[in-house]
């Protein structure tokens, strides 16, 4: 059987993490094992931060809506429930977006939300 050399692909999948590692502090950047380390803990910082992202939206949107509703005399809890008891089905996002780009538009549904629960 013939034999075996290793150094071929060992050198290919340093280089592969060392390309990745580029533009890291210190030897985290030339070091392999220092870098395959890093760029392991890097995807996990990703990997919960992609989720994180979906979480910080939600609240940039929720306090948007807040600071709206309160330059129209209602609370956000008391407007979400008028929403819900009108029927009006729009997601936090796109209520947001009314709030600073459609002032007029979002005041309709604020008082949409008032006579829903009146």
């Amino acid at each position: 059987m013939a034999r075996v050399k290793r150094a071929r692909m060992s050198h290919k999948r340093h280089k592969r993490v060392l390309k990745r590692a580029e533009g890291y502090w210190g030897r985290k950047k030339s070091n392999f094992r220092i870098a395959y380390e890093q760029l392991m803990k890097s995807g996990q910082y990703a990997y919960r931060d992609r989720r994180n992202r979906k979480r910080d939206f939600r609240r940039l949107w929720i306090v948007r809506i807040s600071a709206a509703c309160h330059n129209n005399e209602t609370k956000y809890s008391h407007f979400m429930n008028g929403l819900k008891r009108a029927g009006i089905q729009i997601d936090r996002k796109a209520l947001s977006d009314l709030a600073i780009f459609d002032p007029p538009a979002f005041t309709a549904l604020v008082e949409r939300a008032r006579s829903a629960t009146a």
